[in-house]
């Protein structure tokens, strides 16, 4: 415990401080207790929590069967918390979790796939075969668990029918390639699926169907969470094509895929389910975690802890090393104006990283090696630690979750005899951050709500 909020902390403290701070973040997403707290079984009825910040809000029913449907990186501990919580008499049959393979551990009465991410494969379409014949036999009166967590789209490849799974990722790879954002890809790669935008509610109705989400999406819209398979697309066939023709991208895509679309727009290809539609009824959702609620609970864990917080974004985004360079700018206006106190920087989001190397590394650890360069660039004084991880403990295709740096970084890595402007320039931060120590390893957090940023500055001596 700090004992002073005035008193200068060295530079160990403060990656001990910022790990823990990191750590507390993860903690508050875990899909385990979210899903505990989210439901409440009795001898006669099940209550399904709504709303996070009201314990009053609750959808209640006494279901003869409930079908456990989970996918995402945390599917198999939220299926875990689901199964340990339902009456076991009323669960119909083995539910069914979908996660990463790095992901993957044995759960009790739960059929647990291992799937490809973020590339889907064969796995993962076989799984999404048996998502949607569990989906299928549902009844009316019977209710469908939901346990929806980041990673879901790529994990259960749904292709429509006439398409195969790799038409599909070939007209998703042109889309990242020439620069579509996640909103259009969403609307092309839902109306080339049967689980996405509302079809898994779709195949559920007549059932009810309740859907607990963990979400990973920045400002946490629903219908983007693994391509919102639960919840309405207002988005049509003909927006799709527009997406692909404004990227000039149309004429590249399988001919399969142009003949799908172009039926939808003509009505032959039924529509991804609307707002309004008789399946959405009975259906009901509630977020039980996000990056917004893991930025709080680093703010409160450094807070608690006697240094004085500073939220810099909840929708941190942009390219990796241009965000830390407005980072490292912000934190030296800080001092300039006399930082008297320990100060805990606080951001939450997701960068991006524009690929011109053939180094390795993603987008936190470029961020983290970025900011070192930046923080020596403004002149950045006194003791500080940098840490931006990913909170599933995956950046990019490495075992890294991020970085976290600190003012002897360069000179640790220059020691090496590496040129650290160099390695940043090959987008190769993980070779970088390996050489000084400051990769951050946590292993599979079993979570996933994006990305937090912590930078914290100790006083002046």
């Amino acid at each position: 415990m700090f004992k002073s909020s005035a008193m200068p902390y060295p530079t160990e403290t403060l990656r001990q401080q910022a790990i823990a701070f990191f750590q507390a973040g993860v903690a508050a997403a875990d899909p385990y207790q979210a899903v505990k707290s989210a439901l409440l079984a009795d001898d006669k009825q099940l209550h399904l929590r709504l709303d996070l910040t009201d314990a009053v809000k609750l959808r209640t029913g006494n279901w003869p069967r409930i079908h456990l449907i989970a996918f995402g990186k945390a599917a198999c501990a939220m299926a875990a918390a689901a199964r340990d919580t339902l009456p076991a008499q009323q669960l119909a049959g083995k539910g069914i979790a979908v996660t990463t393979y790095d992901n993957v551990t044995t759960v009790e009465h739960i059929e647990v796939i291992g799937a490809g991410h973020p590339l889907p494969d064969a796995a993962g379409l076989q799984a999404a075969k048996l998502v949607t014949e569990h989906a299928r036999s549902a009844q009316h009166g019977d209710l469908v668990l939901v346990l929806v967590s980041g990673g879901g789209s790529a994990l259960l490849p749904a292709p429509a029918d006439a398409l195969t799974l790799d038409e599909k990722i070939a007209t998703t790879n042109l889309l990242l390639a020439c620069g579509a954002d996640i909103n259009q890809i969403n609307c092309v790669r839902k109306h080339l699926s049967r689980l996405k935008g509302g079809g898994l509610a779709k195949l559920a109705a007549p059932a009810d169907l309740h859907a607990l989400i963990l979400s990973d999406v920045l400002g946490d819209d629903l219908s983007a969470i693994a391509s919102g398979p639960t919840v309405a697309d207002d988005t049509r066939f003909a927006d799709a094509i527009a997406v692909l023709k404004s990227y000039k991208v149309w004429e590249q895509i399988p001919a399969l895929v142009q003949s799908h679309l172009l039926q939808g727009e003509q009505g032959l290809q039924a529509e991804t389910p609307k707002s309004g539609d008789e399946i959405f009824k009975n259906t009901s959702h509630m977020l039980i975690g996000s990056n917004s609620i893991s930025v709080d609970a680093v703010l409160n864990a450094a807070a608690e802890q006697h240094y004085r917080t500073d939220l810099y974004s909840k929708h941190l985004s942009g390219e990796a090393r241009l965000v830390a360079g407005k980072l490292a700018a912000y934190a030296k206006t800080l001092q300039t104006n006399g930082q008297k106190q320990p100060t805990a920087i606080i951001a939450g989001g997701e960068t991006t990283v524009t690929l011109t190397g053939n180094g390795k590394g993603g987008r936190n650890q470029e961020m983290a090696l970025a900011f070192a360069l930046a923080a020596e660039q403004y002149g950045l004084t006194g003791d500080w630690t940098f840490l931006s991880g990913g909170t599933d403990g995956r950046d990019g295709p490495t075992d890294a979750a991020g970085g976290i740096v600190d003012s002897g970084t360069l000179q640790r890595i220059r020691q090496t005899g590496l040129d650290p402007v160099a390695m940043l320039n090959n987008n190769d931060a993980y070779s970088a951050l390996k050489a000084a120590n400051d990769l951050l390893m946590t292993g599979a957090t079993g979570t996933n709500v994006a990305d937090l940023q912590i930078l914290l500055l100790s006083p002046a001596s």
